[in-house]
């Protein structure tokens, strides 16, 4: 089945603007705020949103990557993928209030793997949680902080988000009849 683009690029950039405004507002400035993308592509959405702030602001803020594979619950249901590095700033995590961000939100599995890394970095004074896709069909109780678009999608349906980072191309894009990510 064909594959429908859902956001393009201006849209994409639109969405992380505005996400950035709404992390800004929320956290009353840019002081101590760590982005964590989980990987692949919420490190590339986190590092575009620290650069945004910063030009709002005129702050930088810390990124991070958290690689959540070994802390999956869904393990020996879903292939795994290689490991990724997880790197956090140097100044830790600790007293932070750390945004998490990744590209889709969907069962909620992946973030409760990133609570649990997390932990293990240090205990931050909050979490939050961005993602530039909410497709819905939790099946934990986790919800985003900062969406960057609802998308209702069927289970069956594939929600991909490409990034110019790592694709070439900025998009998301849904299609039908391939098994769903989690």
């Amino acid at each position: 089945m064909t594959a429908r683009t859902v956001l393009e690029g201006a849209e994409i950039s639109r969405a992380l603007t505005r996400i950035s405004h709404e992390i800004i507002e929320a956290n009353k400035g840019a002081d101590n705020l760590v982005l964590v993308g989980i990987p692949t592509r919420g490190v590339v959405l986190a590092k575009r949103i620290a650069e945004a702030i910063e030009r709002i602001e005129g702050t930088a803020v810390a990124t991070g990557q958290l690689d959540v594979t070994m802390y999956r619950d869904d393990l020996a249901h879903h292939p795994t993928r290689a490991p990724q590095p997880t790197d956090m700033p140097a100044a830790g995590i600790d007293g932070a209030t750390v945004v998490l961000v990744d590209d889709v939100l969907f069962s909620g599995r992946t973030v409760r793997a990133a609570l649990d890394a997390l932990n293990d970095h240090g205990r931050p004074k909050a979490v939050r949680l961005a993602a530039l896709i909410d497709r819905g069909h939790r099946e934990l109780p986790i919800r985003a902080d900062y969406i960057g678009k609802n998308l209702p999608s069927a289970k069956n349906e594939r929600i991909s988000v490409r990034l110019l980072e790592h694709d070439g191309i900025d998009e998301v894009t849904i299609s039908g009849s391939a098994e769903a990510d989690a």
